[in-house]
């Protein structure tokens, strides 16, 4: 009598099946992007941008530091953390604001630019792309940058396609053709499939029209409308909106402010951390959870931004200076505790709107990364042993998942500048091939090999 029941030629038909749709799993949910996500994307209105506006931010951002976090104490203090780790980090955020301040930036010609007249909006569009243009020879862009243009509602679609027409072809034109790199289109206030499509559609004619790489604009997707998170059929919205963009999607955005006043709530009570923010947070993850496209968290409103001001040439009062300190700190903690919600959320990217903001997103950043590094390294150290003793012996490790995860906290610790490469080495036990790998199941492959 046989042991199995299955006949072969049964097993093999079932296989078959699952073969099929096991593929199709596999191409629609291909993994985490290897790309690495900025920590923030800077918004800024398109009026504002010069070629030397990244150099603003940073000496904003640092003269903030300095004034109201001049040492390690003040910083501890400012943040509430202790001593030690104050100690600790206030060499890294200060490094980090003097080498990379902006890891992402937004030209806005939506909220941040506000509605103005055709003429305007025409010059400051030809405007904002001659000041890249001169950045981008000049060396002077952050690593990621791009445009949020108006929504393509029926009210503003002409409007806001124009805006983009004029920006590209006037850019591509002072550039020689070049696109700076990974630059993005935002597009906001979303409520159908069709918008992202023909956002897409745009950036077809583009690449055609300008000799551009395939799929070299990139879009992503601000989810600020309830059109976003569930569609009119009641299903998660966001799987159509991404495939609506046919490859181009990689980001998607929450708006805090648009959504919850989409959804009645008063100003008063309009902020990152409401519970409904959270539960569009968590469809948004579902949603993109195994694929490339990464999410962002939305902006702190409350500015860390002093109001007492001396007349001109005039010098602060001592009353004057620690009002204004009890302000900035007020603000860097209410931000801080908002990065650490995100973080803790599984967000690792948000809105940064004032250079004061940034010191307060790096403190975050750095405690949060800090505090979890030693158990981190100990699962690492011990999960890849794990699997790579059950490869070794031709046992099936099925948790590359969680492995992945695991090197992506120690990835994301050292592109922050929480720890340096030779911290994530000694740390985790692995190579620095391996790390800049940036792939579990390669690490996995390789050591079977040895």
């Amino acid at each position: 009598m046989s042991d199995t029941t299955l006949t072969p030629a049964v097993l093999d038909a079932l296989c078959g099946e699952l073969t099929s749709a096991n593929r199709s799993t596999s191409l629609h949910y291909p993994g985490e992007s290897l790309e690495t996500q900025p920590v923030h994307t800077v918004y800024g209105g398109a009026h504002l941008f010069t070629a030397d506006t990244v150099a603003r931010i940073q000496r904003t951002a640092l003269n903030a530091l300095a004034e109201y976090a001049p040492d390690s104490a003040a910083l501890a203090s400012a943040f509430e953390i202790t001593p030690d780790m104050a100690a600790r980090i206030r060499p890294l955020v200060e490094h980090k604001l003097q080498t990379v301040p902006v890891e992402d930036l937004r030209i806005d010609f939506e909220d941040g630019f506000g509605n103005r007249a055709d003429a305007e909006e025409d010059r400051w569009a030809g405007q904002a792309a001659d000041e890249v243009a001169t950045a981008l020879v000049k060396d002077a862009l952050p690593p990621g940058i791009g445009v949020r243009i108006k929504t393509l509602s029926e009210e503003l679609k002409r409007r806001s396609l124009r805006t983009l027409d004029l920006f590209l072809s006037r850019l591509l034109m002072r550039s020689g053709g070049a696109l700076p790199p990974r630059f993005a289109i935002t597009l906001p206030k979303i409520t159908s499939p069709a918008q992202v499509s023909t956002l897409a559609s745009v950036c077809d004619a583009f690449e055609r029209a300008h000799h551009l790489t395939p799929g070299q604009l990139r879009i992503e997707l601000m989810v600020e409308t309830t059109q976003t998170i569930f569609s009119a059929e009641g299903r998660i919205a966001l799987p159509a909106l991404i495939a609506a963009g046919r490859g181009r999607v990689v980001g998607a955005h929450f708006g805090t402010y648009d959504y919850t006043a989409g959804l009645s709530i008063t100003a008063a009570h309009q902020h990152m951390r409401h519970p409904v923010c959270d539960f569009a947070k968590h469809v948004m993850q579902v949603a993109v959870a195994g694929t490339p496209v990464h999410g962002s968290e939305g902006a702190t409103k409350r500015m860390a931004v002093g109001r007492r001001r001396g007349a001109a040439g005039a010098t602060l009062t001592e009353t004057e200076r620690r009002h204004n300190a009890d302000v900035v700190h007020r603000a860097w903690r209410l931000h801080a505790a908002d990065v650490r919600h995100s973080l803790s959320g599984g967000f690792y990217q948000g809105w940064d709107l004032h250079p004061a903001q940034l010191p307060s997103r790096y403190v975050a950043l750095y405690v949060f990364f800090l505090e979890g590094l030693a158990p981190a390294a100990e699962r690492l150290q011990n999960f890849v042993a794990k699997a790579a003793q059950a490869t070794l012996v031709g046992d099936v490790f099925d948790d590359a998942a969680t492995g992945q995860g695991l090197l992506n906290y120690f990835l994301r610790a050292m592109t922050c500048g929480a720890i340096t490469e030779h911290d994530a080495v000694r740390l985790s036990g692995l190579t620095v091939a391996e790390l800049r790998g940036r792939s579990f199941l390669a690490i996995l492959n390789s050591r079977k090999q040895r």
